[in-house]
């Protein structure tokens, strides 16, 4: 019980980070550049709980977020930049390698290639990959900020039992 309260909250601050996220005008004029602030989330559970707790809250945050904020596409778009992202966290995080800095990087990066595949495939043209080296950019810088912000969280949440209790 205590586990699903826990997790629940997770869920609940990953919707409030999408909700802020979609009030932020942020854009460069390349579609597809977010801040990802509800990835904040999904780091700090792989770090706190476990791959399977951060699938979980990441893909229930994408679904009800899609429904509540945008559309199907948008669902569409974001599932795929989920999975690639956290497969690539989850392998960063595994190899031992990267700080939580560097695995957010990775997921910043990943969430962005998953989504421009998604695109070429939806409008049916690999003119789309022309964005790569942007959305790479800004999944780096935005990936960076929030690793830093995950790694200064994480210490704080050791009191935080992931356990049946």
């Amino acid at each position: 019980m205590r586990k699903t309260a826990q997790l629940g909250l997770f869920l609940a601050l990953a919707l409030i980070l999408s909700y802020v996220e979609s009030l932020i005008p942020f854009s460069f004029g390349i579609p597809g550049i977010k801040l990802g602030l509800p990835n904040l989330i999904v780091v700090l559970l792989l770090y706190r709980g476990g791959a399977s707790q951060a699938a979980l809250v990441n893909f229930m945050r994408i679904l009800l977020s899609g429904f509540l904020f945008s559309n199907l596409y948008a669902i569409l778009y974001a599932l795929a930049g989920a999975v690639c992202s956290l497969c690539a966290m989850l392998i960063g995080k595994k190899a031992g390698v990267f700080s939580v800095v560097g695995v957010s990087v990775l997921g910043g990066v990943f969430h962005n290639i998953g989504q421009i595949l998604v695109a070429m495939a939806v409008v049916e043209t690999f003119y789309v990959g022309y964005y790569i080296p942007f959305l790479i950019a800004a999944g780096t810088v935005t990936g960076a900020v929030l690793g830093i912000v995950a790694m200064e969280l994480i210490p704080y949440l050791k009191k935080v039992s992931f356990e049946r209790g």
